[in-house]
């Protein structure tokens, strides 16, 4: 005789159901690592998909893919700027070398992950909606602190529009470190001698900023403070 009790088995036990807020934020950080791989083309039906969930259940937290790649962006892009970055920057009382580097030391490994990089660039290979969204971030927040600092190792105090020398070498600047230290080794696969060892991207980021400062004085425009 067969014992059932010893050859049934186990009941799976029923799924937990996911209140409203954990079901939405399911939902984004699956569409974070799912357009990150797919691209922002992708359809919604495939990411539904990919969850597990209903089609219907996706567009009730978020009626439109538009709507949704906002929300990864507020979570991918924006969300990861820090307001003390601010406060470092206006700081008078640091050196403006020295500003800089601890700037850069923390914004870059903050961005600088392959699921930002990638939703960046399959966005702007799409409909240009978030780098769009991501440099009016920094045109407002980052671009006019570095301005200005630039302007004060170079001993201006002008409140002058920059000139299109200062933005092209700045971002000069801000797209070197980008690219050397994020879209090499993590949109194009490659490996750079120093990768991985923090004392050597440090020097990175210093020379870089190094570099820069040295020939700040030739573009920023001379004038007195208030001008």
């Amino acid at each position: 005789m067969i014992n059932t009790a010893e050859t049934r088995k186990p009941a799976t036990p029923p799924r937990r159901r996911l209140e409203a807020r954990e079901r939405e934020q399911q939902i984004v950080d699956g569409a974070t690592d799912f357009f990150a791989r797919r691209g922002l083309d992708a359809q919604m039906r495939e990411l539904a998909a990919e969850l597990g969930i209903a089609h219907t259940l996706l567009y009730h937290y978020f009626p439109t893919k538009r709507s949704l790649i906002e929300r990864v962006y507020e979570e991918t892009i924006a969300g990861r700027w820090d307001a003390r970055w601010e406060t470092l920057l206006d700081d008078p009382a640091i050196a403006v070398e020295a500003k800089f580097v601890a700037f850069y030391r923390e914004y870059l490994p903050a961005i600088l992950t392959p699921e930002w990089l990638r939703t960046l660039v399959h966005s702007g290979l799409s409909d240009g909606l978030i780098p769009t969204r991501y440099f009016a971030l920094v045109r407002e927040k980052l671009f006019p602190r570095l301005i200005r600092e630039s302007r004060r190792h170079a001993g201006s105090r002008s409140r002058a529009k920059p000139t299109p020398r200062e933005e092209s070498a700045l971002m000069g600047l801000h797209g070197a470190l980008i690219y050397q230290l994020g879209i090499w080794p993590l949109i194009y696969q490659q490996h750079f001698s120093g990768e991985g060892e923090p004392a050597l991207i440090d020097t990175f980021i210093r020379d870089r900023i190094r570099g820069y400062l040295a020939q700040v004085h030739e573009f920023v425009p001379a004038a007195r403070a208030g001008r």
